[in-house]
């Protein structure tokens, strides 16, 4: 099996009241401002390794493996809770390892366990900057800018929107280039974007297979509807933790403090985007997923704009965001351009 862990990296297991997480570290960065580093669904920290080793000496990197990924011990996830069972283990360990004051980063599902941190305890952190973060209405189901839902049972979101084939691999192990569908070609043709192959592609590769496979994680249950396209979210794992009826981070205009946010995104995402691949209204528009019933009941989920309509009335409120688009780049400008990635993270960020 390959090595995940690149020259300079440290792995480290914290048991807290609620879990034991795994983390990784920079040898010899233990001081400075903590940034705590949250990934997204079907990776783990070890994507976060280019950009830890880039950070300036006077922040001292933490990324943490999510329940059922990487190192971080499995336990069943209660999607109800939205991604709060998440947002609770971060803290959980922020708390063991006496981390306050810290910059957090989320990218993708990770962005919404950074607001959901936010909105929990706005004073405990310095700044959030969100990387291609999940809408906060969550992925699939919902209308417009201010995330309606498209129909009330969120049709087309959660743990039924996952396709069946990339779910196999995934649980079999697959490390091969076979087929649209492995873990390794997904991620060569939407985490980055093609042609760009990272240059630790195979340690990405084992890393998005640490993800823990089943109905209590990825992609979790759901249950059959009436509407278009036939599914719905369940209850447990983690696509309906981003399920629209049970996510929805958009009071962040009410809290105090308010702490600055970035956004960092690249420009040709096609997994968070305004016509995203993986959402299967958009498929609809384009006759990858038969059946689409048009425009007025099923429409692609302006992602993009929602999140940037949540940030609008942030500033509205009183608060500071920004938004910085790193060009030829996808999911993923964290291993695609990582020099530009941490010259925007660190921008404006406290220190000498």
């Amino acid at each position: 099996m390959t090595s995940m862990l690149m020259p300079g990296v440290t792995e480290n297991r914290h048991p807290t009241p609620r879990l034991t997480v795994n983390t990784l570290t920079v040898a010899g960065r233990d001081t400075g401002a903590p940034i705590v580093f949250v990934h997204g669904n079907v990776s783990s920290s070890v994507f976060w390794q280019p950009a830890m080793l880039r950070l300036p000496q006077r922040f001292r990197p933490v990324a943490v493996d999510l329940r059922g990924f990487g190192g971080t011990e499995t336990l069943p996830v209660d999607a109800t809770r939205g991604v709060r069972d998440y947002a609770d283990d971060v803290a959980g360990l922020l708390d063991t390892l006496g981390l306050d004051d810290a910059h957090l980063v989320g990218w993708s599902l990770g962005g919404a366990v950074v607001l959901q941190l936010l909105l929990d305890t706005p004073a405990r952190y310095r700044s959030v900057t969100l990387v291609n973060p999940v809408s906060p209405y969550g992925f699939g189901g919902t209308r417009g800018a201010d995330g309606a839902l498209a129909d009330p049972s969120a049709a087309g979101s959660g743990g039924g929107a996952a396709n069946p084939e990339f779910v196999a691999r995934l649980r079999d192990g697959d490390r091969g280039d076979d087929g649209a569908l492995s873990p390794r070609q997904v991620m060569l043709s939407s985490y980055v974007k093609p042609p760009f192959v990272p240059e630790h592609a195979d340690a990405y590769v084992e890393s998005m297979l640490t993800t823990a496979v089943g109905d209590d994680h990825y992609p979790g249950d759901a249950v059959a509807t009436d509407a278009w396209p036939g599914i719905g979210p369940g209850t447990r794992g983690v696509l309906n933790t981003m399920a629209p009826t049970h996510l929805r981070l958009d009071g962040l205009d009410a809290i105090d403090p308010k702490p600055p946010i970035r956004w960092i995104r690249g420009s040709d995402d096609v997994i968070v985007s305004d016509t995203s691949l993986f959402d299967l209204a958009y498929l609809g528009t384009i006759g990858a997923v038969p059946g689409w019933p048009g425009d007025d009941v099923a429409p692609p989920q302006p992602m993009v704009a929602q999140t940037r309509a949540v940030l609008v009335a942030y500033r509205a409120a009183g608060g500071v965001s920004t938004e910085t688009v790193i060009d030829g780049t996808a999911h993923s400008p964290h291993l695609e351009k990582p020099d530009d990635f941490v010259a925007a993270l660190v921008s404006g960020l406290d220190g000498p």
